[in-house]
């Protein structure tokens, strides 16, 4: 049988980590720092685990603590969610929404669009992170991510929407063709600079072709100069480093003004597909759904061929 007792700390526990002190969270509650520290005390004792490492300096969560911080916002989001149903028969996108976006294509792309939408939607209040990296919406608990890259076999708990594919072309700074020329081919690249994008491991990230029966030839690089992110890349491009094989969203503005210039345009390629993921799990509610619509529509003419 379900106790109450489960829930009595939850709200102390959460404002805790969140604030990252017992003070401020005394302040933001209106209690005592005996009151906080005591309440989460007793909660630990119930649990039978610690749940916050504590140093004379900082506050921070253990691995439990972030295993049970992780569950108790997501419970808490869910009351509030129904809640708000409850108290209001408004469909308003309303409250916090977690988004994680693309860094580079995020901070271009999406949030102008974001930013847009709470215009039009003041009571949203968006939580947006920026990662390049694999997440996980369902264990991380993100209302929203947008990917560049995709799965094979979405899993029953994801919503997805693919929004386009990436056109990769080859580029270059004026100044630098003028001093090597304009490769004519492929195999003109032999005698040129690359700015190629850096992995971890100290290798670049090959560039890819458009083959000549439509499908597409790998091809390994030794940079001149090797940046691991796409706006340094870019960066690098413009200073006159070298030819760069980089993501036609990322260049467009640049192409226009005749900053970079398109080298072998018949060998550019398509890349990675684009998506807009989402867990189903909250697709119902307003603040999920009406964003994912708006995005939807709003990212198949962003940035994109």
């Amino acid at each position: 049988m379900f106790s109450s007792e489960r829930l009595k700390g939850i709200d102390v526990f959460v404002i805790v980590a969140d604030m990252g002190s017992f003070t401020a969270a005394a302040e933001r509650l209106n209690l005592t720092n005996s009151a906080v520290s005591k309440s989460i005390a007793r909660l630990e004792a119930r649990l039978g685990v610690r749940l916050f490492q504590r140093t004379t300096r900082r506050l921070s969560l253990t691995e439990a603590g972030e295993t049970f911080y992780r569950t108790c916002t997501t419970v808490l989001s869910d009351l509030e969610e129904v809640e708000i149903a409850l108290t209001s028969t408004q469909t308003e996108p309303q409250g916090k929404v977690r988004i994680d976006l693309p860094a580079s294509y995020g901070r271009l792309h999406v949030l102008p669009l974001i930013l847009e939408f709470m215009k039009q939607h003041p009571r949203l209040s968006p939580h947006v992170s920026f990662s390049d990296r694999y997440v996980d919406p369902v264990h991380e608990n993100i209302d929203i991510v947008v990917r560049i890259g995709g799965s094979d076999a979405w899993p029953a708990s994801i919503g997805h929407r693919y929004f386009g594919t990436q056109k990769l072309i080859f580029c270059a700074a004026p100044d630098y063709l003028e001093r090597y020329g304009q490769p004519a081919s492929e195999a003109d690249l032999d005698r040129h600079l690359c700015v190629g994008y850096g992995l971890n491991d100290g290798m670049a990230i090959p560039w890819y072709f458009k083959g000549r029966q439509g499908d597409r030839e790998r091809r390994i690089i030794h940079p001149h100069i090797a940046v691991g992110d796409g706006e340094g890349e870019v960066m690098a491009a413009l200073a006159g480093m070298g030819i760069a094989q980089l993501p036609t969203w990322l260049v467009q503005v640049h192409l226009n003004s005749g900053r970079l210039v398109e080298v072998l345009p018949h060998r550019a390629t398509d890349g990675l597909p684009m998506n807009l993921i989402w867990l189903k799990s909250r697709e119902g509610q307003p603040k999920v759904s009406a964003l994912v619509e708006y995005l939807g529509a709003n990212l198949t003419t962003a940035g994109r061929r």
